[in-house]
C-alpha cells in the first residue's frame, strides 16, 4: 500500500484492540484522526485488568467505538461488516501462546482458523480495500539456517499455533488470487515495550535477574 492509499483509508476495523499490538496502533490512528473500531473477547489468557487498562484510554477518543465479542462469531461478524463500511482491517487477534495449543487445542482452531476466515469473507462482501493480519515467526518451524527470511521455507511448523499462523498466509493468498484483496501478513517475533505482554521473554526475564532466579531458555 502507498502513502496516499494509507492515508485515503479513515475506517479501521482492528481486532485483538485490547492487546498490547492492537492498543498501540488504534492509538496511533485515533491521533491521526481516524475512526477506529476494536474488538476483542477480553479473555484471561494472561491478566483481563491490562487490557482493561489499555481500552481504558483508548475509550477517552471519540472516535473510538469498542466491540466485546468473539470473531469465531459468523453472524456477528456479517453484522458488523455489513453496519460498519470499513475500508481497512488490521486482524490482531488470534489464541496466542506455543505451549497452550498443546493444553486447548479446539481454542486456536476458533480463534485462529474460523475467526480469520470470519475476516476474510468480511473484507471479501464488503469492499475492504486492504488487510493486514498477523502471522508470527513460529510459522518458521524447524528451520535452521538464519537469519529467517522471507524467502525460506515454511512448511514444517512444530506447534499447531504455528501451523494456524502458516494456514492464515495460505487463507490470505487464496483470497488475495481469487478475489484481488489486497493483503498483508506480518510475521512478528519477539515483541516488546510499553504495555506489553507479562509473559512474553524481556519480562520473564527481567522478572528473574530481579528475583535471582535462572533464565528459561525457550
Amino acid at each position: 500500500m502507498t502513502g496516499n492509499e494509507s492515508r485515503d483509508i479513515t475506517k479501521v476495523l482492528i481486532t485483538g484492540s485490547a492487546g498490547f499490538i492492537g492498543f498501540h496502533l488504534a492509538r496511533r490512528l485515533l491521533e491521526e484522526g481516524r475512526q477506529v473500531t476494536g474488538l476483542d473477547n477480553m479473555n484471561d489468557y494472561y491478566d483481563p485488568a491490562i487490557k482493561k487498562a489499555r481500552l481504558s484510554i483508548l475509550s477517552s477518543y471519540e472516535n473510538f467505538d469498542f466491540v466485546q465479542e468473539d470473531m469465531s462469531d459468523r453472524p456477528l461478524m456479517e453484522k458488523l461488516f455489513a453496519d460498519s463500511g470499513f475500508d481497512g482491517v488490521v486482524n490482531l487477534a488470534a489464541q496466542a501462546g506455543v505451549r497452550y495449543s498443546l493444553i486447548n487445542p479446539h481454542s486456536y482452531i476458533d480463534s485462529n482458523l474460523a475467526g480469520f476466515c470470519n475476516i476474510l469473507e468480511g473484507c471479501r462482501h464488503n469492499n475492504v480495500r486492504h488487510l493486514v493480519f498477523a502471522s508470527s515467526s513460529s510459522v518458521y518451524g524447524a528451520n535452521t539456517r538464519m537469519p529467517f527470511s522471507v524467502h525460506d521455507n515454511v512448511d514444517h511448523p512444530v506447534s499447531l499455533y504455528a501451523a494456524s499462523k502458516k494456514a492464515n498466509e495460505l487463507m490470505a493468498h487464496t483470497y488475495s488470487h481469487l478475489y484481488g484483496l489486497a493483503c498483508t501478513g506480518l510475521r512478528f517475533f519477539t515483541v516488546y515495550g510499553p504495555w506489553g505482554r507479562p509473559d512474553m521473554a524481556l519480562f520473564l526475564f527481567t522478572k528473574a535477574i530481579l528475583e535471582d532466579r535462572p533464565i528459561d531458555v525457550f
